[in-house]
């Protein structure tokens, strides 16, 4: 096995990442890796970094598209406040709200309500020709006023039972979050990967003008990553929502579309649009909510955590330029000779 092959693959240094943090966690509280069975359900700090972070997951896979389009999409936090207060008014307002039909209800119009948000967001980009990360700014801005419109500026407080099972129920052992994360990143995997759609988008993302000669109707499939990454959002936001009870206009999603960026970025998906690796959002997703739940165990203050994530991109970006590729590179080639003459001599 070559070494030097594997260290260069781009999804290496996350996963080494993730160990070390998982190693930290591991020293800090020895019982970190112990899992128990309570109730029929599983409990233990993996489960919490896996339940903890679904939501980021969820859009981290719509924005792994978006990216891979050479696009950006700033207006996630703001859909999935305007998810979250939709469906809490409507279950608020309803003369049932513990009623399964009251949620069903909730939910279906706050994901209707996500597509049409998609797409203005793919509207601006493909037919109006805006810039992505000025496109979708203008809903991240006013995206969270609308929210703040629908709560009437109060933090609407539900009790549902139905409706507090998406972000804190459990299905078959596992937590409902994790299970609807789980089926948006392999329908997404699938559909990209056993598809053209995926080669589409990447040929969309290198050469936009040279897909459009070739016969790709990049247009439709700019609004449909859009579309796409505005229904994640819309599904983040209600578990969100639902594992707190209570929609908060001004809270629900604060920079979560940091966290799904940097997910992606450590990936090693290239702003620069092209390739993707979906695989590694998830490794990234998982790095971003460890090294969260790290600066809890490890008893560093909370305010530092947008500290310590910045830091983790940096050396996890570092290590994976290609400066970086460049001198394992030449390491390598010296490391050769050197055997070489050894064996000569």
């Amino acid at each position: 096995m070559n070494v030097n092959k594997i260290m260069a693959n781009r999804l290496f240094w996350p996963v080494v990442m993730l160990l070390v943090l998982l190693i930290i966690n591991l020293l800090a509280f020895p019982g970190f890796f112990s899992v128990q069975i309570r109730d029929g359900h599983l409990f233990g700090s993996l489960i919490d970094i896996l339940r903890n972070g679904s939501p980021t997951l969820m859009i981290a896979v719509g924005m792994t598209l978006v990216i891979a389009t050479r696009g950006i999409d700033l207006s996630v936090g703001a859909v999935c406040a305007i998810s979250g207060a939709v469906a809490c008014s409507i279950i608020l307002g309803s003369s049932d709200p513990a009623s399964p039909a009251t949620v069903t209800v909730a939910v279906v119009v706050s994901l209707l309500i996500s597509l049409v948000l998609g797409l203005w967001n793919g509207f601006l980009v493909a037919v109006v020709g805006i810039q992505p990360i000025i496109a979708t700014l203008i809903l991240m801005t006013a995206g969270r006023g609308v929210a703040m419109l629908i709560t009437e500026g109060q933090i609407l407080t539900v009790n549902s039972p139905p409706f507090k099972a998406i972000g804190s129920g459990f299905f078959l052992g596992l937590p409902i979050s994790v299970l609807i994360a789980a089926a948006i990143f392999v329908f997404a995997l699938v559909l990209t990967r056993r598809t053209a759609l995926g080669l589409m988008i990447e040929s969309v993302g290198i050469n936009p003008e040279a897909s459009r000669l070739a016969g790709v109707r990049a247009r439709g499939l700019l609004i449909a990553v859009y579309v796409f990454t505005a229904l994640c959002a819309a599904i983040a936001g209600l578990v969100l929502t639902s594992n707190q009870t209570a929609a908060d206009a001004n809270n629900t999603g604060l920079f979560i579309e940091l966290d799904a960026i940097l997910a992606v970025v450590i990936g090693g998906t290239s702003l620069a649009g092209g390739r993707y690796s979906l695989l590694g959002t998830l490794i990234g997703a998982l790095v971003i909510q460890t090294l969260v739940t790290t600066v809890y165990t490890v008893g560093i203050p909370p305010i530092a955590t947008m500290v310590f994530k910045a830091a983790v991109v940096t050396v996890v970006c570092l290590l994976q330029s290609p400066r970086t590729t460049e001198l394992i590179e030449s390491a390598r080639r010296r490391n050769a000779r050197r055997r070489g003459k050894a064996v000569t001599a």
